[in-house]
């Protein structure tokens, strides 16, 4: 049996010995963080070839499930984690590879998404009245299905094979197929889910987390965007983080930043049908806003300023919506955040409050433009980029941003972000096989220190060089059979799955070295499947 250990927090380099690394930066290493050691290279990627997963060796990780899990409640749709029943063998199960009979066609796969790790103390109703399905459960929606459809799934940590897997949703409360799914996070004050479509025309969800769940559509409220990220603080708002890309600037590969960060503020805490819902406008050092218009050409001086180490801009909410005012109709977020002279980033996708810090730090990320070839790449963010938002309080109208990290073609395409400790971060890399495939390197997850100037040099650790499994490695030879091609690390999360207004994601410090504290993620596409990572103690094998 794996025992969690006692750790150190991190704070290293990938190029330098743990022990220079702290020499050269200066200051003690906080407490409370893993203590990892940089995988030095990430997978490299060729015709047919499968690596495994490379951790840090003071890390393993094991399957909490997996795309051939079958589920205890499969629907016509759908009856196994990871693939719908559109093409099915001749024993009725879907056709998870091609095979000679069928050569050209596998089972649609519906990629589980964002990880929320929640704990129940008094359980969760399930499929079986009779079975005690324990207290431990993770949420996901799925990004892809048949025909536009979707599906909420929970695994049951504590349940048998049988039971492992539940089906908890098709449909919303009226009937309609649920829109594919990204995003998810827990809102102690309603009581729901809280799943984002990604989609400027599909509704943002909320949903009770039982069985059968009740999903309704609260896009009058919070709006509809490309919203990916989706997160409370402590006052009860919920910060949104879109991914929508830009049109390409004439002539290259770069892309307009064209999408937005958003605050929804409710009348009250857990009010999901009444509020208002902000932009955030960042200023330049003219003091005006920057805007869709001045980020339009090529390496604009705004667009490049922001990309600077050392520079901080002030920022300001911006009201886009307000019930009281334009009622309750669904909307298209980015149009009124365009309107409002809100500022656009490329592609935030993901962002957290920094644990201990009161709810007064929110880092995100820019997931650039993934291509070698973007003119951008160099100094405005086409590589990728991580951004510090500090504000008085989490409800604060001002602000300050500036930038932790601009990344290289080594850290590019961040996405998906949790904390392991109270300073120490971790994006992973979600660069597409097209970027793949320029610098032959599969997707990495990296560890950043929050308090470290990178502008002097510094770079993160790298936890996990992911692999690409045999079915991900036919999909991306043959153009997928209609799925996508390369594995995806995605759904990272870290928590102690408290479901009350304490456990809000950014309240407590992670404590690694607790059992209450789990590590997820998900190694999206192919086999696709859902790992939860352990910290190991130093003993004999």
């Amino acid at each position: 049996m794996i025992r969690r250990k006692k750790m150190v927090s991190l704070l290293a380099t990938s190029a330098l010995s743990l022990g220079a690394v702290f020499a050269a930066i200066g200051g003690a290493t906080p407490p409370g963080g893993p203590t990892l050691t940089n995988v030095p290279s990430a997978n490299t990627r060729s015709d047919g070839y499968a690596p495994v997963s490379k951790l840090s060796p003071e890390l393993s990780q094991t399957v909490v499930a997996q795309g051939s899990t079958r589920m205890e409640n499969g629907s016509a749709l759908m009856s196994f984690y990871g693939y719908d029943n559109d093409v099915l063998n001749s024993a009725g199960d879907p056709q998870m590879v091609p095979t000679a009979a069928n050569p050209s066609k596998e089972a649609h796969k519906t990629e589980p998404d964002k990880n929320t790790y929640l704990v129940f103390k008094q359980g969760l109703e399930g499929v079986d009245p009779g079975y005690d399905y324990g207290t431990h459960f993770l949420f996901q929606g799925h990004e892809s299905g048949v025909g536009g459809a979707s599906y909420i799934t929970r695994i049951n940590l504590d349940a048998d094979a049988a039971h492992r897997v539940t089906l908890l949703a098709t449909t919303d409360s009226n009937g309609k197929p649920l829109a594919p799914i990204d995003g998810s996070t827990w809102d102690p004050w309603s009581k729901r889910l809280l799943f984002t479509t990604e989609n400027t025309g599909a509704p943002t969800y909320a949903a009770t987390p039982g069985f059968p769940s009740t999903v309704t559509d609260i896009s009058g409220a919070l709006g509809r965007g490309g919203y990916e990220g989706i997160q409370d603080d402590s006052d009860g708002n919920i910060w949104i983080v879109e991914d929508v890309g830009g049109s390409s600037k004439p002539g290259t590969t770069a892309k307009r930043p064209n999408s937005f960060l958003y605050r929804y503020v409710p009348n009250q805490p857990g009010d999901l049908q009444h509020g208002k819902l902000q932009a955030l406008q960042v200023l330049n050092e003219g003091g005006e806003p920057i805007t869709f218009a001045s980020q339009a050409a090529l390496n604009s001086p705004d667009q490049l300023a922001l990309h600077t180490y050392g520079k901080s801009f002030k920022t300001h909410w911006v009201t886009i919506h307000d019930t009281a005012v334009d009622g309750n109709a669904p909307f298209v977020a980015i149009d009124l955040a365009k309107a409002a002279n809100a500022t656009p980033f490329k592609r935030p996708e993901n962002g957290l409050f920094q644990p201990g810090s009161k709810f007064r730090k929110f880092f995100f990320d820019e997931t650039g433009d993934t291509n070698a070839t973007s003119p951008e790449n160099g100094a405005a963010g086409g590589w990728a980029s991580i951004m510090e938002l500090s504000q008085q309080d989490p409800s604060a109208a001002t602000g300050t941003l500036k930038m932790l990290y601009l990344s290289d073609e080594t850290h590019s395409g961040l996405d998906n972000v949790a904390f392991l400790s109270r300073d120490a971060i971790t994006f992973c890399e979600d660069a597409g096989d097209t970027l793949h495939a320029q610098r032959n390197a599969l997707d990495s997850a990296y560890v950043w220190n929050v308090g470290t100037d990178y502008s002097k040099g510094a770079q993160p650790v790298r936890w996990l060089a992911e692999g690409r499994d045999p079915s991900a490695t036919l999909d991306a030879a043959f153009g997928g059979f209609g799925n996508e091609g390369d594995n995806e690390i995605t759904g990272l999360h870290v928590s102690d799955g408290d479901p009350g207004i304490g456990g809000v994601l950014g309240a407590k410090v992670p404590e690694l070295d607790s059992r209450q504290w789990r590590w997820f993620y998900t190694q999206q596409h192919g086999d696709n499947r859902t790992y939860e990572v352990v910290v190991k103690d130093h003993r004999d094998d």
